[in-house]
């Protein structure tokens, strides 16, 4: 669970900081922060599903516990090199990356990230209601 937990987030992540740095830099400059983010959201949620589908089916389907646990494991990883990123990269304070997630567009972001900590059960829900997607 922890390995599979870590491979989501590296999946993930990888692909959400590339869309994040063209966000950053092209994006909200033209169309606004919270716009942006609108726009990187479902994007970043279809990487998560592609992501979690393989690791929740192979190389056996996941036990429920599991698929929760995964994505557990997989959001407080993201979580800690959220708040790395922002104090190390950016210069921000604990509690100015924290203050940064109730302030617009921090908590579409949030609630993005929460989703991808359930995409593994979510994944494993679908693929348990139709098995010949195994």
């Amino acid at each position: 669970m922890i390995a599979a937990g870590l491979r989501y987030f590296a999946i993930v992540f990888a692909v959400a900081f590339a869309f994040g740095t063209l966000r950053t830099l092209w994006l909200a400059p033209a169309i606004g922060a919270t716009a942006a983010v609108l726009i990187e959201l479902p994007l970043i949620l279809m990487v998560s599903v592609a992501a979690a589908w393989p690791i929740v089916r192979r190389p056996r389907m996941m036990t429920r516990g599991e698929a929760i646990g995964t994505g557990a494991i997989a959001f407080a990883v993201l979580m800690a090199a959220e708040a790395a990123l922002a104090v190390f990269a950016f210069g921000m304070t604990m509690a100015g990356w924290l203050a940064s997630l109730v302030r617009m567009p921090g908590p579409i972001g949030l609630a993005g990230q929460l989703i991808f900590a359930l995409m593994p059960l979510i994944v494993r829900a679908r693929l348990s209601r139709f098995p010949r997607q195994r």
